[in-house]
């Protein structure tokens, strides 16, 4: 690791954290991608005149954030960066190309299947009738990131698998010439279920990340219901507040 670390002793922040925080850019930034090895505590202890305990307290709260793991007979290791999410209308595959997270998509339905009342409602059709379904697993270096459940109107667009899993579903969209315009969209948590587990390689009953979001083009139609679950040591949203007048 060739990067340039430094600690100011006179400022009032923890020296833990101002080495974590570093650490932290570096790997947002690209400067530790991932898979790179962190060199051992003492070696970096030792570089920075930092005591033991102050090194290995920063590379824990980067371990506890996802961001290094420690693998025994390797040594710490840069897991990936994790993805933050503006809140806007944009699709996961260009927020993780965005962030340079190489994204790939697996595909596990492509069908037509009878829209249940919550399908209907959200776009707007006959309860029954048919819609297009899509189940994605979405990957960001070869780890599952998210587990995606779409569901579209007939007729909008050809949703060809191979498309689906070369590119994102809201840029197919935009090739087949519809204008995304707005979009009604909650988040949310819960334990996941025995099938997400396994899907997103997390354990039965932890905590992911939900958000549903029914997206509307340019003439007030609903295009797109999406029910998505994530890893939320891999995807975070970030909110801008702002005064009311």
């Amino acid at each position: 690791m060739s990067l340039d670390l430094s600690v100011d002793r006179s400022s009032p922040v923890p020296l833990y954290f101002q080495l974590s925080q570093q650490l932290e850019a570096a790997i947002e930034h690209g400067a530790l991608t991932p898979g790179s090895l962190l060199g051992n505590e003492i070696e970096l202890a030792a570089r920075l005149g930092l005591s033991r305990p102050t090194v290995r307290q920063a590379i824990q709260s980067l371990v506890d954030k996802g961001l290094l793991v420690r693998r025994r007979g390797v040594g710490t290791q840069v897991v990936h960066s994790q993805v933050k999410r503006p809140l806007e209308l944009s699709s996961l595959y260009d927020d993780l190309e965005a962030a340079g997270q190489r994204p790939a998509t697996k595909v596990l339905v492509n069908t037509v299947v009878p829209a249940s009342a919550e399908v209907a409602a959200a776009l707007g059709v006959v309860e029954g009738s048919d819609v297009h379904r899509v189940e994605r697993l979405r990957l960001a270096h070869g780890e599952p990131m998210a587990y995606l459940v779409n569901h579209l109107p007939p007729g909008l667009l050809d949703l060809d698998t191979a498309q689906l899993e070369a590119t994102g579903l809201y840029r197919l969209m935009r090739s087949a010439g519809i204008t995304l315009h707005s979009a009604r969209q909650s988040i949310g948590a819960r334990g996941a279920t025995a099938e997400e587990a396994e899907r997103l390689a997390e354990t039965e009953g932890a905590p992911l990340l939900t958000m549903r979001r029914t997206t509307f083009d340019d003439t007030g139609r609903a295009v797109e219901f999406g029910d998505h679950t994530y890893r939320p040591t891999r995807y975070s949203f970030e909110f801008q507040l702002l005064v009311r007048p």
